[in-house]
């Protein structure tokens, strides 16, 4: 998290919030505990958000642009070398890891997980681009079923995806095996 006194009352404001809603849950926090942290006024965070909704979509909106801005260095080569981009994002969410994890257990995950899902189906269509082997279910199916995954399961997944247990030829010999899903190309 940047020093307070780095960065202007509104983002205190939603820096703060992101630790309180994270910590407390959103029925936990209150606004005056969020401005007391920011620094600033409770009527002075009412001036800025409104709400103690609009503060919680503030900081989804945050958290958005920051995996936006961390796709976009990847993309431009930004990430320092021998990094990744899940390495960078990793540890570009680190401050608000108690936010993600709360978030899909209060059921207020959708805003957030929807645009990293919007991210990961163009990950996916980048890839397929570059895949030697068919998939094993078509980019629909995946797209929906990519981008309805909590996040510790998005977690295992990528672990699974980035250390594979199976072979192409031994996935290819199991999916044969099994038969084809209904839907798969």
């Amino acid at each position: 998290m940047t020093e307070p006194e780095d960065l202007t009352a509104r983002a205190r404001i939603r820096e703060a919030a992101l630790l309180h809603f994270g910590e407390h849950g959103f029925e936990g926090a209150t606004t005056r505990a969020v401005a007391g942290t920011a620094g600033v006024t409770p009527g002075l965070l009412r001036h800025h958000y409104g709400s103690e909704q609009a503060l919680r979509e503030a900081c989804d909106e945050h958290l958005i642009r920051l995996v936006r801005r961390i796709d976009d260095d990847v993309r431009a080569g930004a990430v320092p070398a021998g990094r990744n981009s899940v390495a960078a994002a990793l540890d570009a969410l680190a401050p608000y890891r108690l936010y993600v994890a709360r978030a899909p257990a209060e059921g207020w995950a959708a805003p957030l997980f929807d645009g990293i899902a919007e991210l990961s189906e163009r990950w996916l269509a980048e890839l397929d681009e570059t895949r030697t082997d068919e998939p094993f279910a078509g980019r629909r199916a995946r797209d929906r079923v990519h981008g309805h995954v909590a996040h510790p399961l998005a977690l295992t997944l990528l672990d699974l995806y980035s250390h594979p247990l199976l072979t192409p030829e031994a996935a290819a010999e199991l999916r044969d095996a099994l038969g084809k899903p209904p839907g798969s190309r």
